[in-house]
């Protein structure tokens, strides 16, 4: 706020050497007054009468002597004023006195007031300045104090949006952690899944193959009583391993089934691990006409992958392809090992 002070208007800057000038003018006006009275009372005076004497010669007759020029004529003497004429002129001389000591008065006056307006308006132009200066000054606190202000504004929010930001990174840390030990559980417990399901499915296949075991060891005993009883003496284990695929039949069959089977199961087989000492042994059971009843390991390659892929081949190739007489063994042993 401004405040503005009515008691001390505005004035102009007062001038320097205006007393002197001041003084030297009133001298110089004494002056002119002293030489126009002294010189008015000068010319007014009477003039001081002047004398002369005439002498004249007696005529010498003797000697003729030239004439003398005649005298110049004297002035006559100013007339002289009278006392009024004086009075009128001292009072004439006493007015001109009086206008000049007037007009000087006047002049001062005037020089006086100008001088005073002078001092009142260098008065007002530095208050005015001054309120102009004290509005800037205050007009560029207000401007340094919001330029603070939003710079600390600036900084708050600089300052909460880093807070932010590692709050955020902070609890992206602590989910990434939550994911990674949530995946570390749900990878174990597939793990343990998948152990227990591979230990199952072992026990399964074990439990399989002893019972393809057993049915086998029953067949054979049945077919040799059935065999012995007609006087056949051919041996239940007539056909021989080749290739990755191979059969040995509980049933009599001709040699070259073995390879058809081979050629049939072959194609069917998806593997892409090792290779080296895998051999799995797979029990089927197929009706004449060669379609597949039953398929399970009966001797396991230790690789449970393999026997899976094995084990899939055989089932994949159904019905099974029939020997020569146009039907298929009922049962016959597979033995299979990953082509390498």
């Amino acid at each position: 706020m401004i405040r503005k002070n009515s008691e001390y208007p505005l004035q102009p800057p007062r001038e320097r050497g205006t007393g002197r000038a001041f003084a030297f003018a009133l001298v110089m006006h004494a002056l002119l007054g002293f030489f126009l009275y002294h010189g008015i009372q000068w010319q007014n005076s009477t003039p001081a009468g002047a004398e002369a004497e005439l002498w004249t010669e007696v005529p010498d007759t003797a000697i003729p002597r030239p004439v003398p020029p005649p005298p110049a004529p004297v002035a006559p003497a100013p007339p002289v004023r009278d006392e009024q004429a004086d009075i009128a002129l001292q009072e004439k001389k006493r007015q001109q006195q009086e206008a000049a000591r007037q007009a000087q008065l006047a002049e001062q006056q005037r020089q006086q007031k100008l001088q005073a307006q002078q001092e009142a308006e260098a008065k007002r132009q530095q208050q005015l300045a001054a309120d102009q200066a004290a509005q800037l000054a205050a007009q560029k606190a207000t401007a340094a104090k919001l330029k603070q202000q939003q710079q600390q504004q600036q900084q708050q929010a600089e300052k909460l949006k880093q807070q932010q930001l590692a709050e955020q990174q902070k609890q992206q840390q602590l989910k990434e952690q939550q994911q990674e030990q949530q995946q570390k559980q749900a990878d174990a417990e597939a793990q343990k899944k998948a152990d227990a399901q591979k230990a199952a499915k072992a026990k399964a296949q074990a439990d399989a193959a002893a019972q393809a075991k057993k049915l086998d060891t029953e067949r054979r005993a049945r077919l040799a009583q059935m065999m012995g009883g007609a006087g056949d003496s051919s041996s239940g284990n007539g056909l021989a391993k080749s290739g990755t695929g191979s059969g040995s039949g509980g049933t009599a069959t001709s040699p070259g089934y073995a390879d058809k089977v081979r050629r049939a199961v072959r194609p069917n087989i998806s593997w892409g691990g090792e290779t080296a000492g895998l051999e799995t042994v797979i029990s089927v059971r197929c009706s004449p006409t060669g379609t597949l009843l039953d398929a399970s390991i009966s001797r396991s390659s230790g690789n449970a992958a393999w026997d899976d892929a094995a084990l899939r081949a055989v089932h994949r190739t159904d019905p099974m392809p029939q020997d020569i007489n146009g039907k298929t063994p009922t049962s016959f042993l597979i033995t299979l090992r990953p082509a390498g």
